[in-house]
């Protein structure tokens, strides 16, 4: 059984379609949709009261004409907030979304408006834990989803509370994998673990080859490779036996994908 169900490779959406659209917002989540994208790739903050809200970093710069940490503020601050305001698709010389009122999102909002498309959500905020609460929504929703964490003390937070929710693995899990593969030991996955969700490199050290996926197939676990926006390296990566192209530009890596022959 798969990490989502539908025909292999995957294409997932990167906050949306990061490329073309300002990321993580409702906005971008829709583009990802028209373009082809079979799962969508987020991630999760909480605010001050309570609110579950889609958003890579913990402080509010980079991408909204706010600042400060989200979790500081209650979500009627944050959806104030333009986050459209610095997306830009050239360099700076326009801001096509910026003032046209793309707001940060609910994570309820996002699975409201598209309540078939699968969900891949790293949980990225560690205190106060908003695990219980995004645990909580995806249940109620009925959600199609794989959980994950950078962080290891995350990733043992989500297992606890949601051991039937499939996961992928924190950093110091792949880490563990690949080191039993370069010490000639047969790796292991924590239970529930569906995925391997890895760059394709590391410090200069290759973390996608034949022996990984090969070994990560061999657990019944897919594997899945961020953030990839070259065509060339997309078709590199399917031809090592990838399972998910996660991509800004997810029309590029539908494109891509649909030009290989399918695989089950």
């Amino acid at each position: 059984m798969g990490a989502f169900p539908g025909p292999l490779p995957r294409v997932f959406g990167h906050r949306g379609a990061a490329g073309v659209a300002p990321e993580n917002t409702l906005a971008s989540f829709r583009r990802a949709r028209a373009d082809g994208a079979d799962v969508f790739e987020l991630d999760v903050h909480g605010t001050a009261d309570g609110e579950i809200v889609v958003l890579h970093d913990p402080t509010l710069e980079r991408t909204t004409d706010g600042a400060g940490a989200v979790s500081g503020l209650r979500f009627a601050e944050v959806a104030a907030l333009d986050a459209g305001f610095h997306f830009t698709p050239d360099g700076g010389r326009t801001h096509p979304f910026r003032g046209s009122g793309v707001r940060v999102p609910r994570l309820a909002e996002l699975v409201r408006e598209f309540p078939d498309v699968p969900l891949n959500i790293e949980i990225k905020q560690e205190t106060p834990s908003i695990v219980d609460a995004v645990v909580a929504l995806l249940r109620a929703a009925r959600t199609t989803v794989v959980l994950a964490a950078e962080q290891d003390v995350i990733m043992t937070a989500i297992r606890r509370a949601a051991p039937d929710i499939a996961t992928s693995l924190a950093a110091g899990e792949v880490a563990t994998f690949m080191g039993a593969l370069q010490q000639g030991v047969a790796p292991t996955l924590p239970a529930g673990a569906v995925a391997l969700q890895i760059p394709p490199r590391f410090w200069g050290v290759e973390l996608v080859t034949r022996e990984t996926v090969a070994a990560a197939h061999a657990l019944g676990a897919e594997v899945h490779v961020w953030t990839i926006n070259d065509t060339a390296e997309m078709r590199r990566l399917l031809a090592l036996g990838c399972d998910g192209i996660i991509s800004d530009l997810p029309a590029d890596a539908r494109a891509v994908v649909d030009a290989e022959r399918p695989r089950t």
